[in-house]
């Protein structure tokens, strides 16, 4: 039987810490609570948890800079939680790093459905593109595999690897490069990434990227896709990905 997944759940309120708590167990899923911001920092520094769960209003920590903290040294899927959903909230939260937010009180199904979103943005493995195949006179592939390493063994196949300038993406490795240097990025991060660089020059528009990179059924706020476009910018540059007025985002080739 697979371990079942483990959520850090921070609140303060004690009566949305409990219900929270029962619900998410009722459908699975093993639950850590913490009353403040403090007390879940050491909590996930001490234990493995597959996604966090933070409310903004926090006494100690808030949540915002919780998930500063979390973020200097983890990638784990992390959803905030807002009492208000205003908009001060919401942009501060995601530009700290979180992945998505929920407005309280929220619907028991909303909020797993959520959760499972981000969970499958964090273990997703990328359908097969267009590197599967032949390379030839496909832009930013790169069909040279790498040099051998030290004891002669050669190196891997590079059919994988998306290049765009000195951004170098291994799709199958789910590993980034800039410069020669890693580049990490969150999941969420990186779907983006991958959602336009098998998109090159397209010009995605916010709601198309809300239902293939958040995995959303619903209008979703766009405010997610802006913030999460904002923060990619800064790791593989500002002017990889450039903002079509009006109509969305696109990777440059």
């Amino acid at each position: 039987m697979p371990a079942p997944v483990t959520i850090l759940l921070v609140e303060d309120d004690a009566v949305i810490r409990r219900s929270v708590t029962m619900a998410l167990e009722r459908y699975g899923y093993r639950v850590t609570a913490a009353a403040d911001g403090l007390t879940g920092l050491e909590l996930f520094r001490e234990g493995r948890h597959d996604l966090l769960l933070l409310d903004v209003m926090l006494p100690g920590l808030d949540g915002i800079g919780l998930c500063r903290r979390i973020r200097e040294t983890s990638v784990d899927p992390v959803l905030m939680m807002s009492a208000r959903g205003d908009a001060l909230d919401v942009v501060s939260g995601l530009e700290a790093g979180a992945d998505d937010y929920v407005v309280k009180p929220v619907d028991t199904a909303v909020l797993v459905a959520r959760i499972r979103s981000l969970l499958r943005r964090a273990t997703f493995t990328p359908a097969p593109g267009p590197a599967a195949g032949p390379v030839a006179d496909r832009p930013g592939l790169s069909d040279q595999p790498d040099p051998p390493d030290r004891s002669g063994r050669p190196g891997r196949d590079r059919h994988a690897r998306l290049v765009f300038g000195d951004l170098v993406i291994d799709t199958g490795g789910l590993e980034v490069f800039r410069a020669g240097e890693p580049v990490a990025l969150a999941p969420t991060e990186l779907r983006l990434l991958l959602e336009f660089a098998a998109n090159p020059g397209i010009v995605l528009d916010r709601q198309t990227l809300l239902r293939d990179v958040w995995d959303y059924g619903w209008d979703g706020d766009s405010r997610v896709v802006d913030l999460c476009v904002q923060r990619l910018r800064k790791k593989i540059g500002a002017e990889r990905i450039e903002t079509v007025r009006g109509f969305g985002y696109k990777l440059r080739r």
